[in-house]
């Protein structure tokens, strides 16, 4: 019978110990829960969107010890248009990990975030009741700018998006009318040029669909809450003559740039969670960027101030390619 010395056998035990404590680790980490983060990479180093996806895929399979198509599993958006990064699900451990490889800026949580409101053409002085020579008459009431509205969708039947009088969609335009529930590509017109929607993130965080009976919500850039409806035509809604509230302060209704062109990119959700994720609102600036916006109107906003969060993350690169983001300053206050 073969002897072993103390040392051999104490040599042994260890090797047994740490294959075996490996083991647990690699089952450990298999079955933490994962969430979903957006892993921001700053300016894209390539032009070209297929490369910058391929390097999204290349950082995130070292990550995860494993292979691109595990990598590309994983990622349910690439941000490669206006900028770099990615949002995948990956566990607490693995987005640290994430934080600290040299091409990474930061690994942000896909949160939730709130919808704010907006107004008025008045403080602005943007009202038809100023100076016959204002911006608004000067600019030929936003005649030729863009507007895309990042919000919860657009009710496109309302006469606020009547596209009567207006000319052809300008050909710089490479945005696109996507549809879904009860919202198709004849919903849109020379008005409303471009609709797009986004619900990956919610659905990473709350877990189960939306719901979409009895018209609670659409699955599609139709608006089921009426906030997005409300921005947009406040906006650049067309002019509606003799407008009232039952018959009350008959007027007219417009949008602070009623020959604008609008496109929306739906976020918001009406669900018991909250209204809209921020992977999807980074996902809708990275694709406004890519349409050709002018401006971005974002009546969105977190709980609390955050050094770096989406809005942003997405307001710079859009500002550093020449489009102008205005964003909600919120509806909290000493007085609200």
């Amino acid at each position: 019978m073969k002897k072993y010395s103390p040392t051999t056998l104490s040599a042994q035990c260890l090797l047994l110990f740490l294959l075996s404590y490996q083991q647990h680790l690699s089952t450990a980490s298999e079955n933490a829960q994962s969430k979903s983060y957006i892993v921001y990479m700053g300016e894209r180093k390539h032009s070209d969107p297929s490369l910058v996806v391929d390097s999204h895929h290349t950082i995130l399979a070292t990550v995860l010890g494993g292979s691109k198509q595990e990598a590309a599993e994983s990622i349910f958006y690439s941000y490669k248009h206006g900028f770099s990064g990615f949002a995948a699900r990956l566990t607490d451990s693995q987005a640290e990990m994430m934080a600290e490889m040299p091409d990474v800026v930061d690994v942000i949580p896909n949160d939730l975030v709130k919808l704010h409101t907006t107004r008025s053409w008045d403080y602005l002085g943007l009202s038809s009741s100023h100076a016959a020579s204002n911006l608004l008459t000067e600019s030929n009431m936003g005649d030729k700018a863009i507007i895309g509205v990042i919000d919860s969708g657009i009710w496109p039947e309302s006469k606020s998006f009547d596209d009567k009088g207006m000319g052809p969609i300008p050909t710089r335009w490479k945005g696109a009318c996507v549809g879904g529930d009860q919202f198709n590509s004849t919903n849109c017109n020379r008005k409303l040029i471009g609709a797009r929607w986004f619900v990956k993130g919610l659905l990473e965080i709350i877990k189960e669909p939306i719901n979409t009976t009895a018209g609670m919500e659409y699955l599609s850039p139709r608006d089921a809450g009426g906030h997005g409806t409300h921005t947009s035509s406040t906006a650049a809604g067309s002019l509606v003559h003799n407008v009232s509230y039952k018959g009350l302060a008959l007027g007219t209704a417009r949008g602070g740039a009623p020959r604008a062109r609008l496109a929306m990119y739906k976020v918001c959700w009406v669900t018991d969670f909250g209204d809209c994720s921020s992977a999807d609102i980074l996902k809708a600036f990275d694709e406004a960027i890519h349409d050709g916006v002018d401006v971005l109107s974002v009546s969105l906003g977190l709980g609390d101030p955050y050094i770096l969060d989406v809005i942003a993350v997405g307001s710079l690169h859009a500002v550093l390619k020449g489009i102008t983001v205005v964003c909600a300053a919120g509806n909290d206050g000493p007085t609200s």
